[in-house]
This record gives C-alpha cells, structure tokens and sequence, in this order.
C-alpha cells in the first residue's frame, strides 16, 4: 500500500529539516495521488537538480532526472510545463548547502 502523496510529501520535507536543510511546497497537487517534483539546489554551488517520481512496470517506485541541466531558470520552466500538463502535480524545493535532496527511493539516471 502506498501512502497518499501529502503524507509522503510531509515525511520527505521532515526528513529535509532533520538533515538541516530547508523544504517547502512550492505547489500543492492532489492529496492522495498527485504525482511529485523534487527540485534540490544547491546554494553554495549556485545549481539545483530536477528528480521527478516513476513506476516501474512491477510497481517498484523510482526517481529520475527529467531535466539534465543544473541551471535553476531551465528546472522551473519545466515545472511550469509539467504543472500545465498535469494539475495536481506537487512540487518541493529542498535548499540544503550541499545540495542533498533527501529521496530514499532508488535514483536512475
């Protein structure tokens, strides 16, 4: 049984402030299945990186980069992309010095 994505959000951004980073909806989605953007910038290196969430066909849940670049302008306008396409969609931003982005699922390249 997954648990519904606000619940799962809450749990990500505690994990983020325990970790000593800051996190924050920066969009709320759908309360049980809205699917999530995990944006991490990295404030010491200027950068930031995209994650977005994926099903495997055997329901495993991972997490991939959709956007290569590290240029933070290129990632929101993604999400805005992302966002018209699919409105309940969740976005959290993760500011933390070294740029952890706090995601315990698999992350595939």
């Amino acid at each position: 049984m997954l648990l519904s994505t606000d619940i799962w959000v809450a749990a990500l951004i505690r994990r983020a402030e325990l970790g000593g980073a800051f996190a924050t909806v920066a969009r709320k989605g759908d309360a049980r299945a809205g699917a999530v953007l995990v944006k991490a910038v990295d404030r010491r290196e200027g950068t930031a990186r995209l994650f977005s969430e994926a099903t495997r066909g055997d329901g495993e849940r991972f997490w991939m980069q959709p956007v290569r670049s590290t240029f933070e302008p290129d990632l929101d306008a993604y999400v805005e992309r992302a966002a018209r396409i699919d409105p309940d969609i969740w976005v959290v931003e993760i500011e933390d010095r070294d740029g952890r982005h706090f995601l315990t699922e698999p992350i595939e390249s």
